[in-house]
């Protein structure tokens, strides 16, 4: 995906929520529910104007954020390499924002027939799903990827850290949707897939930097 393109899919998106918190206005609640706990109750809410227009002020300030990384990166040209898989992860997050705004003012206007974890989940896991395809392209930078002192030190160590971890997100992507199943085991098994996937991906890098190492010596 070209730069351009996913700076007019974000761009019309950002303007999608903010418009549906303009419109929505007279008819949403003040305050307004906005955190759910594990068994999908209402424990957490915020004012109107911060209910309706939040999201969208954080889609804005992370995608200029996004978009700034490729150019003040030192290793800026090694991003140009897998620039693409960049910017779909943008529209991926910016999809994910405006899915989970929706479902927040939905709930908010009276719909609240689902379990918000239940149509979470899946969301959660393609994200995750996309971020290890991402994974799997990436070349050594500072700013996206599995940084470590190991994998930003040596490009072999990166790049196999990077195949490793691009098939443990996947699979922790894939787990998480299916904790839909398992409603009373969900945020656990989010939590275990997605740190295990990390911590796992963090100490291969060590042991991969610690091999180069030895045929080096």
């Amino acid at each position: 995906m070209s730069t351009k393109t996913a700076v007019i899919v974000s761009a019309v998106l950002i303007l999608i929520v903010i418009l549906a918190g303009v419109f929505l206005w007279s008819r949403l609640p003040d305050p307004m529910a906005s955190h759910w706990n594990e068994a999908d109750q209402v424990d957490g809410y915020m004012s109107k104007f911060w209910g309706a227009f939040m999201v969208p002020a954080m889609m804005i300030g992370l995608t200029l954020l996004f978009l700034a990384i490729p150019l003040i990166d030192p290793l800026k040209k090694n991003i140009a390499e897998f620039r693409g898989w960049f910017n779909i992860i943008i529209v991926f997050f910016n999809l994910f924002m405006a899915f989970v705004h929706g479902l927040t003012l939905a709930w908010n206007l009276g719909h609240t027939g689902f379990r918000m974890s239940s149509v979470m989940l899946p969301a959660v896991g393609l994200l995750f799903v996309a971020l290890g395809l991402m994974m799997r392209n990436a070349k050594r930078n500072y700013f996206i990827g599995i940084r470590t002192p190991w994998t930003l030190a040596n490009d072999i160590v990166w790049e196999k850290t990077h195949k490793l971890g691009s098939k443990l997100f996947i699979v922790a992507g894939v787990l998480t949707g299916l904790a839909l199943f398992f409603p009373d085991k969900a945020v656990l098994i989010l939590m275990v897939s997605i740190l295990g996937a990390a911590l796992i991906a963090i100490a291969y890098s060590y042991l991969v930097f610690r091999q180069e190492e030895k045929k080096q010596a």
